[in-house]
């Protein structure tokens, strides 16, 4: 082996670790340049979004998905975001908020008087409401974000936040209440599982109402591409989040997740797009799911939804917090 061909290969190595090991820094300097060039979006046209919903101003709908459940949706915002205003009878809760590019609290204090406590399903910028700007926060107890609250305060890191690229700051905020997986949240007259569904991040959690048969699942899943390529994501923490979410789910269960793909509304999903995605994850991991592009990996899981992984090479498959 010449000496040239030996420096080259040497280099061609470190390049593959170095975007091994700085993918996502890439991935976010590059964010960073595309809206630095072009901006953030623009607001999407307004479009009919059917009887069921109302325009509450020029940006924000209202779809009351029963008499005590309203979605929230952001239409004209480019991720078209979906927040749910649940109530019970002593409280309310507000999960997800939007990027907070237009402020939803005033919102959500609009259609009810209830106290309201806000729960994000995971820590990105896109679900927060520019900073947590709420009275009373509850987010999931886990040992990673626990372990950083120190008397209850809690910054959020970049990896979890994701904002940079729009011009959100890393917030700081006080945590009133922790929510563990598994356990139930009492809203007075209706109560909520906290359902831990881990995958798209390390700290993404669903509620389940059992009573109304509802799942809010945040960005686990929605209508449109689900991400798994991003920092705090894996295949493996997807797969254990999916299996959650099959124990609980039936038939009848409406699921409503963060985001959709077009109108009217918020989209429903069930049971059989949580099995799909099940036996979607199945074949990547058995090297049987046909494939699209290189980084980030696309792999088709229904007519509604794709899953858009790293390559094999990179993929984890273990979960971050294995079940006993």
């Amino acid at each position: 082996m010449t000496k040239k061909l030996t420096v080259s290969l040497v280099a061609l190595s470190l390049a593959v670790i170095g975007l091994f090991l700085f993918r996502y820094q890439v991935a976010l300097v590059g964010m960073s340049l595309a809206f630095s060039l072009g901006g953030v979006p623009d607001l999407l046209p307004a479009e009919e979004e059917g009887d069921q919903v109302v325009w509450h101003d020029d940006y924000y709908t209202i779809e009351r998905l029963d008499s005590r459940t309203i979605a929230i949706g952001e239409p004209r915002y480019y991720q078209q975001n979906i927040s749910y205003l649940i109530l019970g009878e002593d409280r309310a809760i507000l999960f997800d908020a939007g990027a907070g590019s237009r402020k939803i609290r005033p919102v959500a204090e609009g259609l009810t008087q209830l106290p309201i406590t806000f729960v994000p399903s995971h820590f990105h910028y896109d679900h927060v409401g520019d900073g947590l700007p709420f009275d009373r926060i509850a987010v999931v107890d886990l040992p990673h974000i626990r372990s950083r609250a120190n008397d209850d305060q809690l910054t959020l890191t970049w990896q979890e936040h994701l904002g940079e690229p729009e011009g959100f700051d890393l917030p700081t905020f006080s945590v009133a209440e922790w929510l563990t997986p598994g356990t139930n949240v009492d809203l007075g007259g209706r109560v909520l599982k906290v359902i831990y569904t881990p995958g798209h991040t390390t700290d993404s959690i669903s509620l389940f109402d059992a009573a109304a048969n509802l799942l809010f699942a945040g960005d686990f899943m929605y209508q449109g591409p689900l991400f798994a390529f991003l920092p705090n994501s894996s295949l493996g923490d997807y797969d254990q989040g999916a299996k959650h979410l099959s124990d609980v789910v039936n038939s009848e269960t409406k699921i409503y997740g963060a985001h959709r793909l077009y109108p009217p509304g918020a989209p429903v999903l069930g049971a059989s797009d949580v099995k799909d995605l099940q036996n979607s994850l199945m074949k990547i991991k058995n090297g049987e799911q046909e494939t699209q592009g290189l980084y980030p990996v696309i792999y088709p899981v229904n007519d509604e939804m794709t899953l858009w992984a790293e390559p094999p090479w990179l993929q984890n498959w273990d979960a971050t917090y294995p079940d006993q």
